[in-house]
C-alpha cells in the first residue's frame, strides 16, 4: 500500500490545469522512479499470472497508452503494480500535436476529454527511453503503441507505421498499431476495410520480416474506437484475422458526446474517455468476442473506474484490462483493487 495516499494529492492536482497536472506528474515520476522514494506512492503487485497472445502477464491489469506517450517513466508507473504496461502513441518524428488548451476534466461524469494529437519527441526518443526501462527485466510486459505522423498524408500512413514497427520491434513484448485516435485527422479513415487491409497486410508483411531477422517474433495488436456500428465491427474482426493479427484493444476514446453535453467543457472537441465511454466499449468487446470465437486474445479497456468494472470487461469478453482516466480519478489504489478483483 502507497505510504501517500492518492486522495490527499488530487485535490492539489485537480487545481491545476489538467495537461499541467498531467506533466507534473510525469516529471515527478520520472525523478524518482528506480529510487525508495516510489515507495510514496506505490502498490504490491498482484501475483495472479495469465497467458494471452503467448506472453506471461503478472497479472491482467494494464496501464493504457497515451498516459506516457514518450515512455519516460515506465518503471514509475509499474510501482503501481500493473501487469503490463502501453506507452506512446509514438510518430516517426517528432510533434507538437494540437494547440493549448487540449485537455479537460469532467468531474461530475468521472471523464476526461482530450485532443492532444498524437504530440511526442519522435521515434528515436522514445526508444532510448524505452531501453533504460527495467520493468520488462523484473517480469512485467511492456506494449509499444504506434501511429502516423500529422503531416503525413492519409495515403502514406503505411509508411509511417512501418517506420515505427521497425523501430520499437526489438524492444516490445506486443506492438499497437493505433488507427483509432479522433485526434489525427483522417486515421480513423484506417477503420474502414479496404484501408485496414492494405495497412495490416504491410504491417504483418513487415512483421515477419522483422521477427525472422530478431528470431522472435512479437505479437501485434489493433487499437479500435468505440464509435462503430456492427458491421463495422465485423468487417474490422475478418480483417484481423485474414492477416493474423494477434489481438485487439477495445477501445479507445469515443467521439460521442450524449452523456457530457450538459457538463462544463462537454462540447470540447476531442476523444471522450472514463465512465461515459465504459457501455460503449463493453459493446465492441461483446460483438468482437462473439465474432472472433472464443480464445482471440481482447484488451478490454474504457470506462474502468473500479474492480466491479473491470469484472464486467472480462464478463464482456476480454482477456485482459487496462485503465487510463480510471487512474487519474483514483490514484494507484485502482491498480490493485481492480487485479485482486479478477485474480482467480
Amino acid at each position: 500500500m502507497s505510504i501517500l495516499p492518492y486522495a490527499l494529492a488530487r485535490p492539489f492536482l485537480f487545481g491545476l490545469d489538467a495537461e499541467a497536472a498531467h506533466e507534473l506528474t510525469l516529471g515527478t515520476l520520472a525523478r524518482v522512479q528506480r529510487t525508495p522514494l516510489a515507495c510514496l506512492y506505490g502498490e504490491t503487485r498482484v501475483d495472479d499470472p495469465v497467458t494471452v497472445a503467448g506472453l506471461r502477464f503478472p497479472n491482467r491489469i494494464g496501464l493504457a497508452a497515451g498516459l506516457d506517450k514518450n515512455g519516460r517513466c515506465i518503471d514509475g508507473l509499474a510501482s503501481m503494480g500493473f501487469g503490463f504496461i502501453e506507452v506512446g502513441t509514438v510518430t516517426p518524428k517528432a510533434q507538437p500535436g494540437n494547440p493549448k488548451p487540449r485537455m479537460f476534466r469532467l468531474p461530475e461524469a468521472d471523464a476526461l476529454i482530450n485532443r492532444l494529437g498524437f504530440n511526442n519527441d519522435g521515434l528515436d526518443a522514445f526508444v532510448a527511453n524505452v531501453r533504460t526501462a527495467r520493468f520488462r527485466q523484473q517480469g512485467g510486459v511492456l506494449g509499444l503503441n504506434i501511429g502516423k505522423n500529422a503531416a503525413t498524408p492519409i495515403e502514406r500512413a503505411v509508411d509511417d507505421y512501418l517506420i515505427c514497427l521497425d523501430g520499437v520491434y526489438p524492444h516490445a513484448d506486443y506492438v499497437t498499431v493505433n488507427i483509432s485516435s479522433p485526434n489525427t485527422k483522417n486515421l480513423r479513415a484506417l477503420q474502414s476495410d479496404e484501408a485496414l487491409d492494405a495497412l495490416l497486410g504491410a504491417v504483418q508483411e513487415r512483421r515477419e520480416q522483422l521477427a525472422a531477422t530478431h528470431s522472435r517474433r512479437v505479437p501485434v495488436f489493433v487499437k479500435i474506437a468505440p464509435d462503430l456500428d456492427d458491421a463495422q465491427v465485423g468487417v474490422i474482426a475478418a480483417t484481423l484475422k485474414k492477416h493474423r493479427i494477434d489481438g485487439v484493444i477495445a477501445t479507445n476514446t469515443t467521439i460521442a458526446r450524449d452523456a457530457v453535453k450538459h457538463l462544463p467543457h462537454g462540447d470540447e472537441i476531442g476523444g471522450l474517455s472514463g465512465r461515459p465511454v465504459f457501455e460503449a466499449s463493453n459493446r465492441v468487446i461483446r460483438l468482437l468476442r462473439a465474432t472472433l470465437g472464443p480464445g482471440y486474445p481482447i484488451i478490454g479497456v474504457g470506462g474502468v473506474m473500479s474492480g466491479e468494472d473491470a469484472r464486467t470487461k472480462l464478463a464482456a469478453g476480454a482477456d485482459l484490462v487496462q485503465i487510463y482516466t480510471g487512474l487519474i480519478y483514483r490514484g494507484p489504489a485502482l491498480v490493485r483493487e481492480a487485479a485482486l478483483a479478477l485474480k482467480g
